[in-house]
C-alpha cells in the first residue's frame, strides 16, 4: 500500500460524522497518508457513511479504476464497507500492513436509446412514472425472448444481488461469476402476457435489451444504483456488463458469503 498514499474521504458533512472524519484525517496524516480536496488528484477514495455512501463516492468520483475504494461504516459495516468509522486506527493499521487484499467488482453499463451511457454498481431499475403497467419486448442478443408487462423491471450485478434484486425474490450471485441477473417486478401472467415468471442470469457475453412498448410507457422511472435519472423519454435500453471494474478494499477473512450469513443468517 506504499504506493497509495493520496487520500480522499468522501461523506456527507453533518455532526457527529463531521467530527469522526476529522479524526479520521489526523490518524492518516500520521500514518503517511496525504488528504486531498479534490478527489481527482487521489489514488484511494473513502467513503464515511454506509453502502448508500459507497455507492454515491463511486458515482460522484467517475468509476475510477484507477483508484482503490474504502467503504467505511458511520454505524455497522456492510456489504461495501468492511471498516467501521469508531474504528480508523484498525483501518489504517489493516491498509499498512497484509490484513486487506483488492477486490475488483463488475458493473454494468445502460445505454439509453442508442447513445446515453451510465454505469452503474448495484442495478438499474425500470419502471412507469404512472400507476399503471408497464410493457416491454425483452430481447437477449437478437432473440426475442417475451413481452413483459407488470410493475418493471430490475437489472442488476452479483454484488447488487444483495440488495433490491433479493427484495423482489431474485438470487444471490456469488461476485466472482462475471454475470449479471434479471428480475421481474410484479409480473402480470394471462392469456395474452407470458413471462419467464423467475429471475435469470446472463453471462458477461450477453447483451440484454428492452423496447419499451406504448405510448404511456415511454416515460420512466429509470433508477441507477440509489439515484434516478433525468431522462423524461425512453425506448430502448441495452444492458451489458462493463469491462469497467471497481477495485475496494476488503479485510481478508470477511468475504462476501461472511457478509450474506452475517446479514441474513
Amino acid at each position: 500500500m506504499e504506493e497509495r498514499k493520496h487520500l480522499y474521504v468522501f461523506y456527507k458533512e453533518e455532526e457527529p460524522v463531521s467530527s469522526k472524519v476529522e479524526n479520521m484525517k489526523s490518524l492518516a496524516a500520521q500514518q503517511g497518508f496525504t488528504l486531498v480536496e479534490d478527489h481527482k488528484e487521489a489514488n484511494i477514495i473513502a467513503s464515511v457513511g454506509g453502502d448508500g455512501a459507497f455507492l454515491q463516492a463511486v458515482r460522484k468520483t467517475g468509476f475510477r479504476e484507477d483508484c482503490l475504494y474504502v467503504g467505511v461504516g458511520a454505524q455497522d459495516i456492510g456489504f461495501y464497507c468492511d471498516f467501521q468509522l469508531d474504528d480508523v486506527g484498525g483501518m489504517l493499521q489493516a491498509m499498512n500492513s497484509a490484513q486487506i487484499e483488492v477486490r475488483k467488482y463488475p458493473t454494468l453499463e445502460i445505454t439509453v436509446d442508442g447513445h446515453s451511457s451510465f454505469h452503474c454498481l448495484n442495478e438499474c431499475s425500470i419502471r412507469s412514472s404512472i400507476i399503471k403497467t408497464f410493457v416491454m419486448d425483452v430481447f437477449i442478443d437478437d432473440l426475442y425472448f417475451e413481452t413483459f408487462r407488470g410493475d418493471g423491471m430490475l437489472v442488476s450485478t452479483p454484488t447488487g444481488s444483495t440488495a433490491y434484486n433479493k427484495s423482489v425474490n431474485g438470487s444471490v450471485l456469488d461476485p466472482m461469476l462475471a454475470c449479471y441477473q434479471v428480475s421481474e417486478m410484479a409480473s402480470l401472467n394471462n392469456n395474452q402476457y407470458r413471462t419467464l415468471g423467475s429471475s435469470f442470469v446472463l453471462s458477461s457475453e450477453r447483451q440484454l435489451t428492452f423496447k419499451i412498448l406504448q405510448d404511456n410507457s415511454h416515460y420512466p422511472i429509470i433508477g441507477i444504483d440509489n439515484e434516478a435519472l433525468s431522462i423524461q423519454h425512453c425506448e430502448n435500453l441495452q444492458f451489458k456488463l462493463s469491462s469497467k471494474k471497481i477495485k475496494t478494499v476488503k479485510l481478508k477473512d470477511n468475504s462476501f458469503w461472511h457478509k450474506v450469513r452475517r446479514s441474513f443468517l
